[in-house]
């Protein structure tokens, strides 16, 4: 593998001089920023003043092992893509939009990186979507929170029988997220596959409506 610098960004929507808000679009293992993006596309619909923007992972992975893995063994993979998160959100601000106006949503190992990006860096976000992902790291692992969610939406969708995400984990990052201030939501289909279903879309619809309207 190699680390994520220079690594395409798919953008789109509303240029940044004229957005109201953007969505951060984190894509899963072994796909890529088009994928993302068209999720994306139907997330915001033809709702104005959003901004889209889809970071590609070198080699279409974010880091290589499971995201339960001892944290080290994703290392240097894992700092290297929470620091293109990072980058983003930075350009964001100096375009005149700030935590408040950034979703940051997320499939698969896309939603691991959008949860813990969100985790490391607690502030106000318009919201942080995490369909079939978790937080990085060990069960159980100890957190020394740095700050506090202050309110934002935190979405977390799976199956009950994903196979890439056990539900305690889920669960166990619902858990985590709220302690941290965050508004959590958490649905769990049963039965579902590893997939995107229509009622998470059409909650992260309203969600990208509300940012959109200043809510």
């Amino acid at each position: 593998m190699t680390l994520h610098d220079g690594q395409q960004v798919l953008r789109g929507g509303a240029p940044l001089k004229d957005a109201r808000a953007a969505l951060i679009l984190l894509h899963g293992r072994g796909a890529t920023a088009e994928d993302i993006y068209s999720l994306g596309e139907e997330i915001a619909g033809d709702l104005p003043g959003i901004a889209l923007l889809a970071p590609q992972a070198a080699g279409d992975t974010w880091y290589p092992q499971r995201f339960f893995a001892p944290l080290e063994q994703n290392e240097p993979y894992l700092t290297s893509a929470l620091g293109v998160i990072s980058g983003l959100v930075a350009s964001l601000g100096k375009a005149g939009l700030g935590g408040q106006r950034v979703m940051l949503v997320g499939f698969s190992q896309g939603a691991c990186l959008a949860l813990e990006f969100a985790a490391r860096n607690p502030r106000r976000y318009s919201a942080v979507i995490g369909l079939s992902g978790a937080l990085i790291g060990p069960p159980g692992a100890t957190r020394k929170p740095a700050g506090s969610l202050s309110g934002t939406p935190v979405y977390l969708g799976c199956s009950d029988r994903d196979p890439h995400i056990p539900l305690p984990s889920v669960e166990e990052s619902a858990m985590v997220l709220a302690r941290m201030g965050g508004a959590v939501t958490k649905s769990i289909f049963p039965g579902m596959g590893h997939t995107v279903n229509s009622q998470e879309l059409s909650f992260a619809m309203d969600l990208a409506a509300q940012v959109a309207k200043g809510v």
